[in-house]
């Protein structure tokens, strides 16, 4: 019996024991209360932005998207679909509802930082208040560093939010553990948090080995005992996360936006060009300021280009330090390396094309609040020097956020703020111009399709929206020109029926019907043909031919609300007395 009570002691014995203080029952719902609040304070510029960039792809900004979930849930990120679609119900394509969402995930994820920072700054060996102001300190940083609004602000960035929540949770669970041997109640809450965050996004997979290096640091200090008595979590949560692994191979193996199957760049060269990203990260965190929606940053094609050799020793110099000094400074040292953990399945060996992304520091942040707690630790500051710094964080930290997520307020200002900082890279102009011509600000979206051909060969989207944008400035035959062109490129029914569109629009029936039926032929189950088709029909007073191709286009896409006001008005005209 003494053996076995020694086996399941108290993972925080080496602690000191915790000294009530006598604070009201009242007062951490009232924080919950004020974290949300602040969140809503420093993200309220963007709760009425549109949808940006990677939303328009997403099912709720899918014109007539099918309402059932049955059509939303697929292989990937289940849970975060269910979201979505919850939303889509809610509010349809009103992009506030969505944002709150975001924003109140936000808030819950603090929370749930602040009990996993309270748990370890306790272990080590703080306790009472100032304990709960130091976690408090960590918490606010997260909430309120601006570096969050792209995984907040951005509706697209919910994955993160979703995702990180339950890998927090279940971290949180697991820590707050009073035993060393985790028991099977525990294990089972442990199993089902990692399930939905696996379910919300993939790269929470890496919850197995921060758990494993959490029993190394802490259960009971640098040794493995820990890991082998808490054999009950480790056996299923491998087996989700192989299973997890074997449900996104297909994904990592043949995306061409993200895996193994990327043509851009090797893993290797995409793990040198980590080296210096990371570096990216650490700037960002410690110096909030230059933050842009997509980099322009290189690919180190070897380990001395663009000096990745010298992050790499950065990172190891880091490292060894962080080892040394491990048992002195056990807080920081784990926060370390639980950092790179957490960045590992987005910033190591795994190819994405876009190789930085702020997004990816929502996962990897709560390692650097450890260290942040450790070094508040050691200046061993009274609680009311450690209130003022938990004030100065949340004041300066919502005025940055407030500031950075006014630029997710409309497209126009996201891109504007994205072209001046990578001024020489395709994809921000090629946004900023299609922005301005959703406006109607058809004379900038040309200056910047303009500028985008500039730095790249146009591809068949970027002449396709010029030639669209000719059309707007009332441009006909320089617009039939960039459709042509993008025509070479890529002959699909969207492109002829865009002529036809344009000839139609100048009465030039029969070229408008030429490219029409060229669309037809191209791919006869494009419903926007018969759109055209019926215009042009209905233009030559060819009522009943009208009303057959637009009933013919809904068949093909029964929610096209164009067929359906077209088709209303052309039968209006047919019953009309002649």
């Amino acid at each position: 019996m003494k053996v076995k009570k020694d086996r399941r002691r108290s993972v925080a014995a080496t602690a000191p024991a915790d000294v009530p203080q006598g604070r009201p029952r009242w007062l951490y719902p009232l924080a919950a209360v004020g974290v949300l609040v602040l969140a809503f304070i420093a993200y309220s510029p963007a709760l009425h932005g549109p949808f940006l960039f990677d939303d328009s792809y997403l099912p709720f900004a899918v014109p007539g998207q099918d309402p059932a979930l049955r059509w939303w849930i697929g292989a990937i990120r289940p849970l975060l679909m269910v979201t979505y679609w919850a939303n889509f119900r809610l509010s349809g394509s009103e992009s506030y509802w969505y944002h709150v969402v975001n924003v109140i995930l936000h808030a819950a994820t603090t929370l749930v930082v602040f009990g996993v920072v309270r748990r370890l700054v306790e272990h080590a060996g703080e306790t009472g208040s100032r304990r709960d102001l130091v976690a408090a300190a960590a918490a606010a940083i997260f909430l309120a560093h601006p570096v969050q609004t792209e995984s907040v602000a951005y509706i697209a960035g919910r994955s993160e939010c979703l995702s990180v929540f339950f890998v927090m949770a279940a971290f949180a669970v697991f820590v707050h553990c009073r035993q060393t041997a985790i028991g099977w109640g525990r294990s089972l809450a442990v199993l089902l948090l990692f399930l939905a965050a696996l379910a919300s996004k993939e790269h929470t997979v890496v919850l197995v080995p921060l758990l494993l290096l959490y029993d190394y640091f802490w259960n009971p200090g640098f040794t493995l005992q820990g890991i082998r008595r808490n054999w009950r979590i480790y056996l299923p949560l491998l087996a989700g996360a192989g299973a997890g692994l074997a449900l996104f191979a297909n994904l990592i193996m043949r995306s061409t936006t993200a895996g193994f199957a990327l043509k851009d760049f090797t893993w290797y060269q995409y793990l040198f060009t980590q080296f210096r990203a990371l570096f990216v990260y650490l700037r960002l965190f410690v110096l909030p300021f230059g933050f842009n929606l997509d980099y322009d940053f290189p690919i180190s094609m070897t380990i001395l280009d663009h000096g990745a050799i010298f992050g790499l020793a950065g990172l190891v110099a880091i490292s060894a330090v962080a080892w040394k000094y491990r048992r002195r400074y056990r807080l920081a040292a784990f926060g370390w390396f639980a950092f790179l953990l957490l960045m590992a399945p987005t910033s190591s060996i795994l190819p994405i094309r876009d190789p930085i992304a702020e997004r990816r520091m929502y996962l990897g942040m709560p390692g650097l609040l450890l260290i942040v707690a450790e070094v508040l630790l050691q200046f061993h500051w009274e609680r009311k020097v450690l209130g003022w710094v938990l004030a100065a964080i949340l004041g300066v930290g919502t005025a940055l956020t407030w500031s950075r997520a006014a630029v997710y307020a409309s497209p126009v200002a996201q891109w504007l703020d994205t072209v001046a900082k990578s001024p020489r890279k395709v994809r921000p102009h090629f946004q900023l111009a299609s922005a301005y011509f959703a406006e109607g600000r058809c004379d900038l979206a040309l200056k910047e399709f303009a500028a985008t051909a500039a730095l790249a060969p146009p591809d068949y989207d970027l002449l396709v929206d010029w030639g669209l944008t000719l059309d707007c400035l009332d441009r006909p035959d320089e617009a039939i020109a960039k459709l042509r062109q993008a025509a070479a490129l890529e002959a699909t029914a969207h492109v002829y029926s865009q002529i036809g569109m344009v000839y139609a629009k100048r009465s030039n029936w029969p070229d408008a019907m030429g490219a029409l039926k060229t669309a037809e032929r191209l791919d006869p189950f494009y419903a926007m043909t018969f759109v055209y088709m019926a215009g042009v029909h209905l233009a030559n007073n060819e009522v009943q031919e009208a009303v057959d191709q637009y009933r013919r286009a809904l068949r093909i896409e029964p929610k096209n609300q164009q067929a359906k006001e077209g088709l209303a008005m052309a039968e209006q005209r047919l019953a009309a007395p002649r």
